[in-house]
């Protein structure tokens, strides 16, 4: 028997066959909408919170506060419910309203705000006070940790250690330093690309951050390449994935999916793996597949 928390992780790989354009090389999607809070922000939020607990950080009546885009408020929610911690979850009032019911069904309090920078600087502010405890899924190492510790040892396993390219978008880039971390470590030729929106383009979940919010986990050495990707083509791509190849994901997860179509176009040969980050469900009262 299985509690919750153990479902978090082993998630699937699926091939994308019908639209990857080269017959040499594999693309692979890593199903992260199956962990049970629908998204691969489960193994960060439930990184961050147990270990800050295993070192004392947080105790019985601590307040949790974080700024989130979305789908680490839903997985902090859920995870803060099992573990009897009350948390404050700040987004952009343009969030769609799945996600804060979502959030309050686990019983977390929501607060909209205009944008995802003054999201961070409340959320900053209210955690310096006393009783509050910030996770800053931005600056943490358990962020990035949780994908060293399991993403990437999952991808390695699955592929065989055949995985040369590994594609992810880059939001707070916990995903992408983790994998990145564990993977060059087993095979320093593996690329390592990220995905980031194209200038005026609005991908949540992927961001291009101004200079003074660049997460602070980020380290530039870790990514061998970033590929630009527009709203249109994530848009696309995840409407695509849901007609063809029957991934129901959210854009972020069209984005990586159009890099890693980009890269193939581009090689002999080669396995490449992306992360599809969320399910389907959570945007139908967006425009994304109106």
């Amino acid at each position: 028997m299985a509690g919750i928390i153990d479902l978090i992780g082993n998630t699937p790989l699926v091939e994308i066959a019908k639209l990857n354009p080269n017959p040499n090389v594999k693309i692979f999607a890593k199903l992260e909408g199956h962990n049970p809070g629908g998204s691969v922000k489960d193994r960060a939020s439930l990184n961050m919170i147990r270990s800050a607990v295993e070192r004392g950080e947080i105790k019985e009546g601590t307040k949790l506060v974080e700024a989130t885009s979305g789908n680490t408020g839903i997985a902090l929610a859920m995870i803060a419910s099992l573990f009897n911690l009350d948390i404050e979850l700040v987004m952009p009032a343009n969030s769609t309203r799945e996600r804060t019911l979502t959030m309050e069904a686990f019983g977390a309090k929501v607060t909209l705000l205009e944008s995802i920078e003054i999201c961070r600087d409340y959320a900053e502010e209210k955690g310096a006070t006393e009783g509050y405890y910030l996770l800053n899924q931005f600056a943490n190492a358990d962020n990035y940790m949780a994908h060293y510790k399991t993403t990437g040892p999952e991808l390695w396993r699955d592929t065989e250690g055949r995985i040369s390219h590994f594609v992810s978008s880059m939001g707070t880039t916990g995903t992408i330093m983790g994998c990145s971390k564990y993977l060059k470590e087993k095979n320093a030729d593996i690329q390592i690309v990220g995905c980031q929106p194209t200038e005026g383009s609005s991908i949540p979940g992927i961001r291009r951050w101004p200079e003074a919010y660049l997460p602070k986990i980020f380290d530039p050495s870790r990514v061998d390449r970033v590929l630009d990707v527009s709203e249109a083509e994530s848009t696309a791509m995840a409407r695509q994935l849901a007609r063809i190849e029957g991934v129901f994901s959210g854009m972020s997860t069209g984005g990586a999916c159009t890099a890693a179509i980009k890269l193939a176009q581009e090689l002999q040969e080669g396995l490449i793996v992306f992360i599809a980050c969320d399910r389907g469900d959570r945007y139908l009262s967006s425009a994304l597949f109106g």
